[in-house]
């Protein structure tokens, strides 16, 4: 997908840049030329000289060169790609974006540029969460950026949780999904998947048998075919697909707080086995075990993402589909479900010991809307999910 393209690659002033000689290669790999924008902060942690080299051209560090604009040179650069990628995407660069600043190279190209943009965003899980930050980010995607992470772990300052650049394989593999030609292309999905966990006390939870594999096999497919995918996902067995701006959750409540920041989107996905009750006050320190006493566990109903979604009144995505997992009376279950919560589709499988479902490769679906039942025949779970990314297609963009 990458061959012959033109990538301009904006490389930002954070540790993270670090990882840009990489995915310079990487891009190279796949039959892209890039060409590297480099800040005067992003050259303070990786040199002109080294990125150049990997790149194979010159790099352009300068608003004010006399050579190049002379005959406006950050107009050219700026619409000369199919691809503007900004990596790592800084708290400040971000700013600039969202706010219209132009007062260097990188943000000039970015204010100029018609072609479409794909940010990673990079910065100290704080800044990461500020009000200001998150602002920016809800500006920047209502404006038609993409997004690729941030991922989630330790961090250089030795803090840990979102704000890791998203890493070089996955940055390429969401510049191929932004540059496919697919049907979906221009199309913004949301996809939840796994289970979630709902905690009794530290050490302890309720969740389910939900491997998560049928929700990434989605991610995956609806990626393939060019949609942008914010992947929201509990603890689940298996990673996620690449090229997905991957939102990791742990309780109901958190998963319907990612899903409603994800919108507005074109289409909602909502694989995820979610919990239905949650521990109603759970315990702060472990519960200790006192012989001959059992403790009593109050339960609260957890938030119902689907009916919550589907029965929006501004803002619905236009297509909402649900999975039902049934172990009796599959259809019959799954048709009430569909009413009673408002989505568009319901895709039900029965999860009973005995089909595997849980934890394995294949499944058996039915899909129920207003057509009627669509009943497939038992097939992989990768040909389950490239079937129903068609079908997403066929009812977005006909």
């Amino acid at each position: 997908m990458l061959a012959n393209k033109r990538i301009l690659l904006i490389i930002g002033g954070g540790i993270a840049a670090y990882k840009t000689p990489d995915l310079i290669r990487r891009l190279r790999e796949r039959g892209a030329s890039v060409t590297p924008v480099l800040t005067s902060a992003g050259a303070e942690f990786v040199t002109p000289l080294t990125v150049a080299a990997v790149a194979g051209t010159p790099v352009h560090t300068q608003l004010f060169d006399l050579t190049t604009e002379a005959e406006m040179g950050h107009i050219q650069l700026s619409r000369s790609a199919d691809l503007v990628i900004v990596a790592p995407a800084t708290a400040d660069l971000m700013a600039k974006m969202a706010n219209g600043l132009a007062n260097d190279l990188a943000s000039t190209l970015l204010m100029a540029t018609d072609t479409p943009v794909m940010i990673a965003p990079a910065m100290n899980v704080r800044m990461w969460d500020h009000p200001a930050t998150q602002r920016n980010l809800a500006t920047l995607k209502a404006d038609g950026i993409r997004v690729i992470g941030p991922n989630e772990g330790d961090m250089a300052c030795g803090e840990y949780g979102p704000g890791r650049m998203s890493e070089p394989l996955e940055i390429v593999a969401a510049a191929e999904a932004a540059l496919s030609d697919g049907p979906l292309k221009g199309k913004r999905v949301i996809v939840t998947s796994g289970p979630t966990q709902e905690p009794i006390d530290p050490v302890r939870y309720i969740s389910n048998r939900s491997s998560g594999a049928q929700g990434t096999a989605i991610g995956k497919a609806l990626v393939a075919l060019g949609a942008e995918v914010v992947f929201v996902t509990g603890p689940a067995d298996v990673p996620p697909p690449e090229g997905v701006q991957v939102v990791r959750v742990e309780t109901a409540v958190q998963m319907l707080d990612a899903v409603q920041a994800a919108l507005p989107a074109d289409a909602a996905v909502f694989a995820a086995a979610v919990a239905d009750w949650r521990v109603a006050q759970a315990a702060s320190s472990k519960m200790k075990k006192e012989k001959g006493e059992i403790p009593t566990l109050s339960f609260a109903e957890n938030p119902d993402i689907l009916a919550t979604v589907s029965q929006m009144t501004k803002g619905r995505p236009p297509l909402v589909v649900g999975f039902a997992a049934e172990t009796d009376n599959v259809i019959a279950h799954a048709t009430a479900k569909r009413l009673r919560k408002g989505c568009d589709w319901i895709v039900a499988n029965d999860v009973s010991p005995a089909t595997g479902t849980f934890g394995g490769t294949q499944n058996t679906v039915h899909v129920i809307s207003d057509d009627g039942v669509e009943d497939w025949p038992k097939m992989a779970k990768d040909a389950v999910a490239e079937r129903l990314a068609q079908r997403i297609a066929g009812a977005l963009v006909g």
